[in-house]
């Protein structure tokens, strides 16, 4: 039994932050029923990446919603929505991600769900909160890596800002969501009531950035300049960063300077005994580092380094590590299945619970393909 079979979880929310949550609730065992509009249903069915499209939905939609049911209904039909109030009356948790406003518009706001069910657990996921001169700003994960200063901590110095290659501020209010949802349950068991749990991409992005707020906060607001060579960390000195090779590249990270040239046979490297420079010479090193690791290959430089115990490794392609039997020892890609019969193959949940690595083999449903099917078994009609 999964941990949290029984809890029945109504998704709402639609492109990434939301529907991730609830697949996170669900590989944990949660039900998860998608609310859905019946014509188009959540906009990431469209949402390509490489313009790649399966039994007619992006992966992307697959991708975030394996495991769930789907219900199609029009939220502005007084017939529609009072079949989903009753669904509410029968919920553990709800997550929603519209602008703010819309679902109080539709009488479904945490006031009015928790008149219908007291016990409902509420996830709101927004960009920028509820309130404030941002609300009705887009919560575009783009916009609020660059307006939550991301973007200025990756790339070389003399480089434009240079954002994520991934939705971070969505994964990570995802991550923040769930870890609400579930503090939320607990409590519930204590109290029987409900809560309502709220994140905002752009607080959440600023909360990835903890290290970095409090050093700038508490630094009498110096202002950390990018390393001009091979910047890996904007407030970390050398020799942390990626590295070409005479074939590749390989990521070298903390450590001594002076015991990283003696292993490599760097002379140079070895003069900067004083370690106050590794930070304030972090260029000039970083530069000595980079020349000497053109002379060999990555894996002739982690032969050296790695039976020393100094931290550097090469860096992958997708290609590579999911094609290396060492990486692939954890197990992380699972092959999910529609009722139709097409497959596809994406990642499991990285959660182990008792020893046990968690797989869902039910992929996402087609749009509405589970409406007649919740609507008898809840007596919705």
């Amino acid at each position: 039994m999964k941990l949290l079979e029984g809890i029945i979880v109504l998704d709402f929310s639609q492109y990434l932050a939301g529907p991730w949550a609830a697949v996170k609730l669900a590989d944990l065992g949660a039900r998860v029923i998608k609310i859905e509009r019946a014509k188009g249903g959540d906009n990431s069915r469209r949402l390509k990446l490489c313009n790649l499209v399966i039994d007619g939905d992006s992966t992307v939609y697959h991708s975030m919603n394996r495991n769930k049911e789907s219900y199609t209904a029009d939220l502005r039909d007084p017939e529609d929505l009072e079949k989903v109030k009753k669904l509410i009356a029968k919920a553990d948790v709800m997550i929603q991600n519209f602008r703010p406003g819309i679902m109080k518009k539709m009488g479904i706001d945490y006031e009015n769900a928790k008149k219908i069910n007291p016990g409902i657990i509420y996830a709101s996921i927004t960009g920028y909160g509820e309130s404030g001169p941002l609300m009705k700003k887009p919560g575009q994960d783009l916009l609020v890596q660059a307006m939550s200063g991301i973007p200025w901590l990756n790339g070389n110095g003399d480089q434009n800002p240079t954002p994520i290659g991934l939705a971070a501020a969505d994964m990570f209010t995802t991550m923040n969501i769930v870890e609400g949802i579930l503090a939320a349950i607990i409590g519930r068991s204590k109290t029987g009531m409900g809560s309502l749990v709220e994140a905002s991409l752009l607080e959440s992005a600023i909360d990835l950035q903890f290290e970095v707020f409090t050093t700038y906060l508490n630094n009498n607001g110096a202002i950390q300049e990018r390393s001009y060579v091979n910047n890996g960390h904007a407030y970390l000195g050398a020799p942390y960063g990626v590295y070409k090779t005479k074939d590749g590249y390989m990521a070298v990270s903390m450590g001594s300077i002076t015991w990283l040239g003696s292993l490599i046979g760097s002379s140079k490297l070895e003069e900067y005994t004083d370690e106050s420079e590794w930070f304030t010479k972090r260029d000039e090193i970083k530069q000595a580092l980079a020349d000497h690791l053109l002379n060999k290959t990555t894996r002739e430089w982690l032969d050296i380094l790695e039976p020393a115990d100094y931290w550097a490794a090469k860096v992958n392609t997708i290609k590579e590590v999911v094609e290396d039997p060492e990486l692939n020892y954890c197990d992380m890609i699972q092959e999910i299945e529609r009722k139709n019969g097409t497959r596809l193959k994406t990642t499991r949940t990285p959660l182990r619970i008792n020893g046990e690595k968690l797989f869902a083999r039910k992929g996402a449903p087609v749009l509405g393909e589970d409406t007649d099917s919740i609507n008898k078994e809840f007596n919705l009609n």
